[in-house]
């Protein structure tokens, strides 16, 4: 039985697409159509930017109000909470996500982030007094930016988009969220939590289509800010629009981060965090640290290691909990993958292991977890995002090669730092250009700042930087003279 939609979730309720073209979902494993949802049009996107205005501007309403919205995404939170098991399996199937990680990052942290950012918002002081150096003062208000267009991909859908949705609302937002083609169904399950959670109308509005609806809703005059996670060249266009327009942009780009192994580290002891921030999610993670700097006297190894590692994950159907790694989310993303896997061969890289399909798995976009040793940082498969299961191991012979090679990459998201003692793996992490990096580990708590440098990025998300960036600020001044 497939799932089909047959209206658009715009202006507070279930409205009638303007338009007849559909988008077609397939599974990732089995490559059989699941259902499909309307495609919006260009109408779609006035509506809902035009109800999105009116919720805003309402004097009384979402936007000025922030008992109404602390109640409301509580009520979120509960719908989305009750609906988590359904949403990993929704994504799980569509993009080839492993259930156990999207039982954690989509069912899961969604109702976290929500309640995190309201109770940021309403436990945070909105408006300040200070004094002033020429007399008198000045009252310093954060209010809600505006309408927000966030723009989000396929391969971590709800954990993404709630990155955007829970500060944008808790701040006073309202929101018009373009999900990917790739995952519209977890999109449609969401408005349904929406709807049950009584958000007011104009508040949340999806409009599901491909990359010329999200031009459009980007450049959109009604549109005050701009939010995107995605590819770098995707970012740059959206980025050279926002400058025009002179729009704010919040843009969470591409990695290609380096898991800095330290002469000293253990990594047998600290695998499954090595997995974890190497090979998660099918290898679809922009902050992988899918490159990784082994030192010269331990290379042979890591090398040994990580090849083991990648040798004993369970590959296979991604609804079962004991897969660890999945398909990838389809048929062009597998040929991309596959056409690195031939580039690094022919630029003289040593392929470990993988390479290829699993012999055992004939249906589905699988492509068995690849090592490359005796890599180069300047071999393509070492510099540009591959977005699946391949890791390059780079030799290095000190921390300061180490740190040189990590940094001569175009991108700057993430990365992790390998070593038996956490003060000195801190000390080389300093050194490392990146928005963020761990010690033996990566994970993105939701109190602090996530976001990249150079082609990874511009602005942070979660912690309380990620609420900032959906506010503006206003100063009152006030003369003592004038009363």
């Amino acid at each position: 039985m497939t799932l089909d939609y047959d209206r658009l979730y715009l202006a507070g309720g279930w409205a009638e697409p303007a338009a007849t073209q559909r988008i077609p979902v397939h599974s990732a494993t089995t490559e059989e159509n699941l259902g499909s949802v309307p495609e919006a049009a260009e109408a779609d996107v006035d509506l809902a930017v035009t109800a999105a205005r009116r919720a805003f501007d309402d004097p009384s309403g979402w936007s000025r109000n922030p008992r109404l919205r602390a109640e409301a995404l509580e009520r979120f939170a509960v719908a989305l909470e009750n609906r988590a098991a359904e949403t990993s399996r929704r994504v799980t199937v569509q993009n080839g996500m492993p259930i156990s990680l999207a039982q954690q990052f989509e069912g899961g942290f969604p109702p976290v982030l929500l309640r995190y950012f309201s109770e940021l918002a309403t436990g945070s002081p909105q408006e300040e007094i200070r004094p002033g150096m020429l007399g008198g003062s000045s009252r310093v208000l954060r209010e809600p930016v505006g309408v927000v267009a966030a723009i989000v991909p396929w391969n971590v859908p709800q954990a993404i988009t709630f990155l955007k949705l829970a500060p944008a609302l808790a701040a006073g937002c309202t929101v018009v969220l373009k999900p990917a083609p790739e995952t519209v169904l977890d999109a449609m399950l969401m408005c349904e939590a929406a709807a049950e959670a009584g958000l007011p109308e104009g508040v949340l509005n999806v409009v599901p289509g491909g990359r010329e609806l999200g031009a459009y809703l980007i450049a959109h005059p009604g549109v005050d800010k701009v939010s995107f996670t995605g590819s770098t060249a995707a970012g740059r266009s959206i980025a050279e629009t926002c400058g025009r327009l002179l729009r704010p942009v919040t843009l969470e780009l591409g990695g290609k981060s380096a898991a800095i192994v330290l002469d000293d580290a253990d990594l047998a002891s600290t695998i499954e965090s090595f997995f974890a921030a190497t090979l998660l999610n099918n290898g679809q993670i922009c902050w992988l640290g899918t490159r990784v700097l082994a030192p010269r006297s331990r290379y042979g190894e890591v090398v040994d290691t990580v090849t083991d590692l990648a040798r004993s994950l369970a590959v296979g159907d991604p609804l079962e909990q004991t897969t660890q790694l999945g398909p990838l989310v389809s048929a062009r993303q597998r040929d991309r993958v596959e056409s690195y896997i031939a580039k690094g061969l022919g630029e003289g890289a040593r392929l470990t292991t993988g390479g290829g399909r699993p012999a055992a798995l004939d249906q589905g976009w699988f492509v068995e977890p690849t090592v490359f040793a005796d890599v180069d940082n300047n071999h393509t498969i070492a510099q540009e995002e591959i977005f699946g299961p391949v890791l390059s191991v780079i030799p290095y012979a000190d921390e300061s090669e180490a740190v040189a090679i990590a940094n001569a990459s175009e991108y700057g998201l993430g990365g992790s730092v390998w070593t038996s003692d956490p003060d000195r793996g801190e000390a080389v992490a300093r050194r490392v250009a990146s928005g963020t990096i761990g010690i033996n580990g990566y994970s993105n708590d939701p109190t602090a700042p996530f976001g990249g440098i150079k082609s990874s990025g511009l602005g942070r998300e979660l912690g309380p930087e990620g609420l900032h960036s959906y506010q503006v600020f206003k100063t009152i001044y006030r003369d003592p003279s004038k009363g």
